[in-house]
C-alpha cells in the first residue's frame, strides 16, 4: 500500500522501516477506503510516523493513551525545529496531530475513553423522558430539548451531591430572571425553559423527589399568541438566492440543492437531513419527508428545478457510499449531515443576500415559503397541510404577512359607524 502512495525510495524505505508499520498500513487502508484523496492519505501516512515517535507508541504496545497526552504531544510536536522551517502555525500544527492521533488511536482501539463526570441526578432525568416519551407521546426532538433544559438547571444548582429536595422556588425565580436580564434570553425561549423545569417538577413531585409546590410556583413571562411577526426574507431575497447559487464547487451544488427543498417545499432542517435516496420515486415524479413531530410521511410532488439540482448533486458530487441519506459531507469520511450541520449551510449563503432579518437558519426559509403560499391566495388550512403542522393555531402567525387581505381590511368602508 505505502508504493502507491510514495515514488521517493527515502519516502518508501522510511514508512515500511518505522515502528509499527503493520498498523500504519492498516490505517491507511481504511482511510483510502472512506473516500479520502491520495495526498490527503498521503500526509496522514507520514503523520502516524511522528505520532508514534512522539506517544512512543511502539515503546507500550498494551497500553492505552488518554487525550491529555496526546495534547501535550501535539504541543511538543508543533513547536519542533525542522529543516526546511514548518509553514503551519503551531496551533493549526498541533491541531492537526491530535486530530489524527486520536483518529488512529480510535481505529486501533487504544485511545482511552474519557471519563466524563456523572451529571446531577442523571437517573432521574432519563426517568423524565422515559415518562415523557410511553405516558406523553412526545417526540424524541421535544424530549431532547426538555431534558437539555433541565440538565443546565440542575447543573447549576444540584453539584455536589446536592439533593432535589433542597431546591426552593427563589432558586428558580433567580435562574429565570437571570436568562433574561444576563442571557438576553426573549420571552419566548424563557418561557419554553420554565415549561420544561415545570414539567420536570410536576414529575419528581408525583416521585416525591422534591417538596411540592415548586412546579405550581415557577412563573415565566407571558407571551401573547402571535405577537411577533415571522422572521423571513422575501421571496424576491430567496430567488436571488437560489439564483446567485451558480458556482460549480461540490459544496455550492450541494447547497444548492439543500436550499431548493428549504424553499420550495417549506420541510425542516431534520426532514432534509433525513432524507433517503429511496425517498425519491423518479418515475412517478414524488418526494417523500419524514415528518419530525410525528406526523409520519408527508408525499409531495417532485418540482422539475428541485429534481435537477438533486440529480445534479447525485451524479457530480456525492461519493459512493453505504449511507442510505441523500446529502453527504463533501469530504472524506463521507457521512450524512445533521440538522445542526444545516444551519451553518444555510446561514452562509443566505446572510449576503437578506441582512434585514435576525435569523438566517433553515427556517427562515421554512417562513418564506409560508409567506409566499398566504401572499399567493392559499387558505391557513392549505398552508398548515403544506408545512405539517397539527393545528391551525400555528399557522395562524402567517394570517399577519397576508398583506392583500389585509389591505382589504383596512380599506372596507365602515359607512356611518364611524
Amino acid at each position: 500500500m505505502f508504493e502507491q502512495l510514495f515514488e521517493r525510495s527515502h519516502a518508501l524505505t522510511r514508512q515500511r522501516t518505522a515502528p509499527l508499520a503493520d498498523e500504519r498500513r492498516r490505517f491507511v487502508v481504511h482511510c483510502l477506503e472512506q473516500g479520502m484523496a491520495r495526498s490527503t492519505v498521503r500526509l496522514t501516512a507520514e503523520l502516524l510516523i511522528a505520532v508514534e515517535k512522539y506517544l512512543k507508541l511502539a515503546e507500550r504496545p498494551n497500553s492505552l493513551i488518554d487525550l491529555p497526552e496526546i495534547e501535550d504531544a501535539g504541543e511538543r510536536w508543533s513547536r519542533r525545529k525542522a529543516v526546511p522551517p514548518i509553514r503551519l502555525c503551531p496551533r493549526l500544527s498541533k491541531q492537526r496531530f491530535i486530530c489524527q492521533a486520536v483518529r488512529w488511536l480510535t481505529f486501533m482501539e487504544r485511545l482511552q475513553p474519557a471519563c466524563t463526570p456523572e451529571r446531577p441526578h442523571e437517573g432521574e432525568i432519563i426517568a423524565f423522558a422515559d415518562f415523557m416519551l410511553r405516558e406523553r407521546g412526545l417526540s424524541p426532538v421535544t424530549i431532547g430539548l426538555r431534558c437539555h433544559m433541565v440538565r443546565l438547571f440542575l447543573d447549576q444548582l444540584c453539584g455536589e451531591g446536592r439533593s432535589l429536595h433542597d431546591v426552593t422556588v427563589s432558586e428558580v425565580d433567580s435562574i429565570l430572571a437571570a436568562r433574561v436580564n444576563e442571557g438576553h434570553y426573549v420571552r419566548a425561549s424563557v418561557q419554553t425553559y420554565a415549561s420544561s423545569l415545570r414539567s420536570f417538577f410536576r414529575f419528581a413531585e408525583i416521585r416525591r423527589w422534591c417538596k411540592e409546590g415548586i412546579a405550581a410556583s415557577i412563573m415565566a413571562p407571558r407571551v401573547f399568541k402571535q405577537e411577533s411577526l415571522p422572521s423571513a426574507p422575501t421571496w424576491s431575497e430567496v430567488q436571488r438566492l437560489l439564483g446567485s447559487m451558480g458556482s460549480s464547487t461540490p459544496s455550492s451544488i450541494r447547497d444548492h440543492a439543500i436550499l431548493m427543498l428549504l424553499a420550495v417545499y417549506g420541510v425542516r432542517a431534520g426532514e432534509v437531513a433525513r432524507l433517503q435516496l429511496g425517498d425519491i420515486n423518479w418515475e412517478d415524479e414524488s418526494i417523500v419527508f419524514m415528518r419530525s413531530k410525528g406526523l409520519g410521511k408527508h408525499n409531495f410532488p417532485l418540482v422539475q428545478s428541485v429534481g435537477h439540482a438533486i440529480i445534479r448533486y447525485l451524479k457530480e458530487v456525492r461519493a459512493p457510499s453505504l449511507h442510505r441519506e441523500v446529502f453527504l459531507t463533501v469530504r472524506a469520511p463521507f457521512r450524512p449531515l445533521t440538522a445542526g450541520t444545516l444551519w451553518p449551510v444555510v446561514g452562509r449563503r443566505l446572510r449576503p443576500v437578506s441582512t434585514s432579518i435576525k435569523h438566517h437558519g433553515p427556517h427562515a426559509l421554512r417562513h418564506a415559503c409560508a409567506t409566499r403560499l398566504i401572499n399567493e391566495g392559499l387558505s391557513l388550512k392549505e398552508v398548515g397541510d403544506h408545512l405539517g403542522h397539527r393545528s391551525l393555531e400555528t399557522t395562524r402567525i402567517y394570517a399577519k404577512v397576508d398583506l392583500v387581505r389585509l389591505r382589504q381590511v383596512a380599506s372596507f368602508d365602515l359607512g356611518g359607524l364611524l
